[in-house]
């Protein structure tokens, strides 16, 4: 009994995180999510789709626009940021969302890390301000140490957190609030993806929207397909043979499925900023 005692006090304070109402029980609240590159938000579509076929108001925020992501070398920056803007867009429309719900900061792929840190906190800081999000959605920063991600992925998870810390103080980009008519925000719930698989303490139920999942990641084609390598263009059926069941395939297979429901897995956090990272310290 001592041993099991000693365990359960040993196991990361974070499992013990859920939200008190379960995430497919969100109704009215407004979602922003922030991630690096046009496709980042392929992980959540299913419970971004949930979210807003519930009532919820769900924003989607890019830092970049992923005009570096092809191995083919036909295709320039431009063109390739005209893409992929298309993709996002259309995968957006698959989950139910509009353009309207889109916001992309315009960086360039690859070099997020390299930008001016105080005006890109800025521009996430007003946006925050502006749609005054119940919950932020980002990419794992880490808890209690750091998780390891490329370049941009690592960037955004850390510039969403400063940002959401700055946000609920009203003399940070006090001139948002003075001469901008916004004021400061505390943003009360996160839902970190791609973080360490330990560290995901809510798992939600899209069993309902898993087809829309699987739809809206196909838009991708740029980046999940074949045309990584060769682009032959956003129709399938010019492809090689087998493509798109290729395609599909691979996407539904990375759907988590128990008992015959899909889910997706988040860390789930609740509270100020300043602790979003860590347990419970002497």
């Amino acid at each position: 009994m001592k041993l099991i005692f000693t365990f359960l006090l040993l196991l990361p304070l974070c499992l013990f995180a859920q939200p008190q109402q379960p995430v497919e029980e969100w109704t009215g609240k407004t979602i922003l999510l922030i991630g690096g590159h046009p496709d980042d938000d392929h992980q959540s579509h299913g419970t971004l789709a949930m979210l807003k076929d519930h009532g919820n108001d769900v924003h989607i925020l890019i830092l970049t626009t992923g005009n570096v992501g092809t191995k083919d070398p036909k295709i320039s920056r431009n063109d390739l940021s005209i893409i992929r803007r298309q993709e996002q867009l259309d995968a957006m429309k698959a989950i139910g969302l509009s353009e309207e719900n889109y916001i992309n900061l315009g960086y360039d792929d690859g070099r997020v890390e390299f930008a001016d840190r105080e005006e890109l906190v800025g521009k996430l800081v007003y946006y925050i301000r502006k749609l005054k999000p119940n919950v932020l959605m980002a990419f794992d920063p880490g808890y209690n140490y750091q998780v390891w991600q490329k370049s941009d992925h690592r960037a955004a998870a850390y510039l969403a957190a400063d940002a959401a810390r700055a946000a609920e103080w009203r003399l940070l980009y006090e001139g948002q609030v003075i001469h901008g008519g916004l004021d400061a925000h505390a943003v009360e719930e996160y839902l970190f993806y791609g973080g360490n698989i330990p560290d995901k303490n809510t798992r939600v139920n899209i069993t309902e929207y898993a087809d829309q999942r699987v739809e809206a990641g196909m838009k991708y084609v740029s980046q999940f397909s074949s045309g990584w390598k060769d682009y032959l263009g956003a129709d399938l059926s010019k492809y090689p043979d087998g493509e798109e069941q290729k395609l599909r395939d691979g996407i539904s297979g990375r759907i988590m499925v128990e008992d015959g429901k899909s889910y997706e897995r988040f860390r789930y956090y609740k509270g100020a900023p300043d602790g979003l990272g860590h347990g419970k310290r002497d």
